[in-house]
């Protein structure tokens, strides 16, 4: 072998070293965690406690950022078009799956340009009304609806999000006609229902159980065919006159494709230890939501049937965002 042949095999060793060296120091500098809403919405209820977990095993920080708007596709355009070497991961929801078929036009693609790294939680929607209004049962909320189309107004955290998906499938199931009030996030959704500037909503129970409790809020009913341990006492939209509705939120944390999977895996596995601690899963269990952790390979099968799934409601529904 001549030396200038072994000089470069010996330069080639010492850069796979320090890659090497590198993959095993990860992560050397804090995380960033992007949230596809604003502050006070069910994302960021549970988002918060997941991510402070996440660095107190890893040793660094993991840093929140709110980058709500655009139904949550201003934050999912940045968590996709970030460095993919682990130092960004992205909070995601059924927003997401809903809005690939909802949107003409997307910045990003969801099923190509994000690796799940596992899913979080599961959870229903909660029909509430301001006080003012005159309904208490779901045969109340379809009455008023019938006897005045298209002057019953909604609020929801965006168009396509978990709400408004909700609240469309309840307008095509019952036939009714209700006006859609987008705001930028389900904080301003809430304050805008407490406030009574619109008269009902399809609401996360993390964004909405406070104000429940309180009476500042009617609730009437759970969109899941199961009843929710957050609202025991409260039907579900199938028992009380809704036949075969259903509708259910989740909540998943993704990396930029083409992260590492050596990255992937150490996340996936810390994620899902954070997920067991009892303080974790005591504020998940108290916003109203289950805990869904799930291996890499499941999140990704989960994400593609999810994606079809709400296609076909989408197109049913001829729902359509710009």
């Amino acid at each position: 072998m001549n030396t200038s042949r072994f000089g470069c095999l010996m330069a080639l060793a010492g850069a796979l070293a320090l890659v090497s060296g590198a993959q095993a120091q990860y992560p050397e500098k804090p995380i960033r965690w992007i949230l596809t809403s604003p502050p006070g919405g069910a994302n960021d209820i549970l988002g918060r406690p997941v991510a402070q977990a996440l660095s107190d095993a890893l040793g660094v920080a993991v840093v929140i950022d709110n980058r709500g708007g655009a139904g949550g596709n201003i934050g999912a355009g940045l968590g996709a078009q970030a460095d993919a070497d682990g130092y960004t991961v992205t909070q995601l929801t059924i927003t997401h799956s809903v809005g690939t078929t909802l949107y003409r036009k997307l910045p990003y693609s969801f099923l190509n340009d994000f690796t799940p790294l596992t899913l979080l939680a599961k959870g229903p929607n909660v029909l509430v009304v301001h006080p003012s209004v005159k309904a208490k049962t779901i045969k109340d909320v379809i009455a008023l609806a019938k006897a005045r189309p298209g002057e019953i107004t909604y609020s929801t955290s965006g168009s396509g999000t978990p709400n408004h998906l909700a609240a469309e499938l309840f307008n095509y199931m019952t036939e009714v006609k209700t006006l859609h009030v987008p705001f930028r996030g389900g904080g301003p959704s809430m304050v805008a229902l407490v406030g009574g500037q619109v008269m009902l909503s399809f609401a996360s129970i993390p964004s909405s159980i406070g104000f429940i409790r309180n009476g500042r809020l009617r609730a009437i009913a759970v969109s899941t065919l199961k009843r929710s341990p957050a609202l025991p006492d409260l039907p579900t939209i199938d028992e009380a006159g809704v036949p075969g509705y259903e509708a259910e939120s989740w909540f998943g944390v993704f990396a930029p494709a083409r992260t590492l999977k050596e990255i992937t895996k150490l996340l996936n596995a810390e994620l899902r230890k954070a997920l067991k601690r009892p303080d974790v899963m005591k504020t998940i269990q108290n916003a109203g939501l289950t805990v869904h952790s799930s291996t890499i390979e499941e999140a990704t099968a989960f994400t593609r049937a999810d994606v079809e799934k709400w296609a076909k409601v989408i197109k049913a529904a001829n729902m359509r965002a710009n």
